[in-house]
């Protein structure tokens, strides 16, 4: 069992969504910053659905802790968003039929390859040795249902539809609840800006698009606060909008496809990390700063031909 008095998830108190669906929070130590982190637990008449597992073993109990009162004649499911450390780390403790809690789990197809891969393995490496704490016990395990564009579980009262929505990473996806017009988009939208994968800049745009086409009703994302709404999806499409259109008078007026350095990024193309980020929003600059960075160097690539 966890520690109550120090745990690592906490649920988040309902704020006026559906009662079937908990929103649980993680403070999330990475390269130096505290970020909030939230994943999600859907309940229906026929499953409770993990959508995400955190860290480790131990935040993926404290999942389990507060699944547990929803359990009694309902089927755990596991689903991943996308395998990054802080979404899919936590998939040993529901491996197998020896686990803690065994459960099948879902993500894309190319979700299990990265949880597969050689450069997984050397993250987790590198933070096993970074935040030995955290990551010492982490064994990577891959999704074991997988899918490439849709899967839809039925819940009975509830139904799941599961998409593909790449960008922030090739292998990320998105949770629809038709039923109740709520969406989980986990990473595919962020406040105040989401980050662009290695030339995922297109297939981002393209998710947000799909995803403000759903014109859903209500909208949880992984960080982002859980009032930000389905406006935030329209914030992350207004700010790639911006930052496109400072890229081409920036390219009309000389500026290199491929700059050398990122020193002078914001000034180059007229747009400061400040003047990215919406009236009133309190971020952590230095771990933010570098999305908008990695933005403008894409933006500048796609547009001069260079991607």
């Amino acid at each position: 069992m966890t520690n109550a008095a120090n745990p690592p998830v906490a649920l988040v108190p309902n704020q006026g969504w559906d009662p079937r669906l908990l929103i649980c929070r993680h403070d999330l130590a990475y390269a130096g910053y505290t970020l909030p982190m939230h994943v999600f637990i859907v309940v229906t008449e026929r499953y409770v659905v993990l959508v995400d597992t955190l860290i480790n073993a131990s935040t993926a109990e404290a999942l389990i802790d507060i699944a547990r009162p929803h359990l009694a004649g309902r089927q755990l499911l596991v689903a991943n968003t996308h395998a990054d450390s802080d979404h899919a780390w936590g998939n040993q403790y529901f491996d197998g039929p020896h686990s803690p809690a065994p459960a099948p789990i879902i993500g894309t197809r190319r979700c299990a390859a990265r949880l597969r891969s050689a450069a997984e393995q050397a993250a987790l490496a590198e933070l096993k040795a970074e935040q030995p704490a955290e990551y010492a016990g982490v064994r990577l395990v891959p999704p074991s249902i997988l899918f490439d564009d849709v899967l839809v579980i039925d819940g009975g009262d509830l139904t799941l539809e599961f998409f593909a929505t790449p960008g922030h990473t090739p292998d990320h996806c998105s949770i629809r609840l038709p039923e109740i017009s709520l969406l989980l988009a986990g990473d595919a939208a962020e406040q105040p800006l989401p980050f662009v994968g290695d030339g995922g800049l297109r297939d981002l745009r393209a998710s947000l698009k799909r995803l403000a086409a759903l014109e859903p009703r209500a909208a949880f994302y992984c960080h982002a606060p859980v009032d930000a709404g389905p406006d935030l999806i329209r914030a992350n499409l207004a700010y790639f909008d911006r930052l496109e259109a400072r890229c081409r008078v920036a390219l009309a007026s000389g500026a290199p496809a491929q700059p050398a350095t990122d020193a002078d990024l914001e000034a180059l193309i007229d747009f400061p990390f400040a003047a990215a980020i919406p009236p009133g929003v309190q971020v952590e600059r230095g771990f933010y700063r570098p999305g908008h960075h990695a933005a403008i160097r894409a933006m500048l690539a796609r547009l001069g031909g260079a991607a």
